[in-house]
């Protein structure tokens, strides 16, 4: 991390994915591998290619927000939505319903839609502090 922390704005922005990194993926030796896989790319001078792929995905999500579509326009959120509905169910409303009635049922929750959802809970909070982040860089 230290190659990184050289780098002015740019270090502070890997400093923070890599925090959110940490705190996102539970499994600490794939936190640590994805955090190297990254380290390597921007070390490598492959960090143009990763700009561009990170481009790309932005204007993917920028046209499906601008899009015609409620539902093109709205399909993370409600996805999201829908996945917090269901840990809101096994962990509030299961356990307190539970002590009224037994005709309460428990939601399946795959790992990989919790998965999909600390990443997507991840990837918020890496765009909301990007955001802040070349905020205070056009500032100076």
């Amino acid at each position: 991390m230290s190659f990184l922390a050289a780098l002015p704005i740019i270090g502070d922005f890997f400093e923070g994915l890599f925090g959110v990194i940490d705190k996102a993926v539970l499994d600490k030796d794939e936190a640590n591998k994805l955090k190297s896989q990254i380290e390597t790319i921007v070390q490598n001078g492959d960090i143009k290619k990763f700009e561009a792929d990170m481009e790309a995905r932005s204007k993917i999500v920028i046209a499906e927000a601008q899009g015609k579509s409620a539902l093109q326009r709205n399909w993370r959120p409600i996805l999201m939505l829908s996945i917090v509905a269901i840990v809101v169910n096994n962990y509030i409303l299961f356990p307190y319903l539970s002590m009224f009635t037994d005709k309460v049922v428990i939601l399946e929750l795959p790992n990989a839609l919790f998965n999909l959802m600390t990443v997507g809970v991840g990837g918020y909070i890496v765009g909301r502090s990007g955001e802040k982040i070349i905020d205070k860089y056009k500032d100076k």
